[in-house]
């Protein structure tokens, strides 16, 4: 079934977004801060029950975790859910979501990495437009975090379209032309894990966007490989290739990563750009999900629509 998507509602100062950790326990020193970079922008901060528990890689069981996504979901004082950081776990809950629950109850939900899972699973399910952008104890919270990437934070409070450009960091065309269509993707490994299952990523005729971290280039390799074998690369109208932060050989005899990366998306041939600042990156530029994008590679330019209302 192919649901109308859902754009959620600005927010204002004052309003209240809750942080839960669906995936993985944060680095607490840096969930502080971040929280302390939330609150500077105006907004009242509540805690998810789970956010500092820890089971494992986990923060906390997958009970547990799904109860703060779904009371996050549910509180109509909230008006945004910000992840606190990736890791592992999403996927695990991603069957037992009411995804009809938040259908009706739309609002902001923003992460990246292994939070694909859950920003797949929701556009396909409930139809909502997600934000794929830093987090809070994996980027916000760091010391060094570039002023870029806070910025990005501005978008949830304006409806605007806007544009990536060589203004922000050089582009490399890989394939010419112009597409467009809803933007999707993020994670390639979560991706790849969506194969299969009834959250298998749908790229039809949509702008895939993919980026990774700390995987060799025959691991980047396996999985471009899988997305072609599904065709998941030939249904895309185009690419946009974001950061592979640390995929970088670990043995004498490797392909290089850009070899590997070019192979698949000349394979499909579908137009294309790399070295977008999206990703596991500092600055990481956020994005919403779900939206119609254009990507020209003659003006080198990535355009995207508002993810609000």
């Amino acid at each position: 079934m192919i649901l109308p998507f859902i754009k959620p509602f600005r927010l204002q100062e004052r309003d209240t977004v809750a942080v839960i950790a669906p995936a993985s326990p944060p680095n607490l020193d840096n969930l502080e801060r971040g929280i302390e970079f939330l609150q500077g922008l105006g907004l009242n901060v509540i805690r998810g029950k789970s956010l500092t528990n820890i089971n494992g890689y986990l923060a906390g069981t997958d009970e547990e975790r799904l109860q703060d996504l779904h009371e996050a979901f549910l509180d109509p004082e909230v008006k945004a859910i910000i992840c606190a950081c990736g890791g592992y776990g999403t996927g695990r809950i991603a069957a037992t979501i009411d995804y009809e629950m938040i259908r009706h109850h739309p609002k902001i939900f923003w992460g990246y990495s292994d939070i694909t899972f859950l920003h797949t699973a929701i556009r396909q399910e409930a139809g909502l437009v997600t934000f794929h952008g830093p987090m809070l104890g994996s980027d916000i919270g760091k010391e060094d975090t570039h002023p870029l990437s806070k910025k990005c934070f501005q978008q949830i409070f304006q409806p605007t379209e806007w544009s990536y450009t060589e203004d922000i960091s050089p582009l490399e065309v890989l394939v010419e032309g112009k597409a467009d269509g809803p933007l999707v993707g993020g994670n390639l490994s979560l991706l790849v894990s969506t194969l299969g299952t009834k959250f298998e990523i749908d790229t039809k005729d949509k702008l895939l966007l993919i980026e990774d971290v700390n995987e060799e280039p025959r691991a980047v390799d396996r999985m471009l490989n899988q997305l072609y074998m599904a065709g998941k690369l030939d249904d895309a109208s185009g690419m946009v290739i974001g950061d592979f932060a640390d995929c970088i050989p670990k043995r004498d005899l490797s392909l290089a990563l850009h070899e590997v990366i070019d192979h698949y998306v000349k394979l499909a041939n579908k137009p294309a750009m790399k070295d977008f600042q999206m990703g596991h990156c500092n600055p990481q530029i956020a994005v919403p999900l779900g939206v119609q994008a254009t990507l020209d590679t003659t003006e080198k330019k990535l355009s995207v629509d508002s993810g609000l209302m």
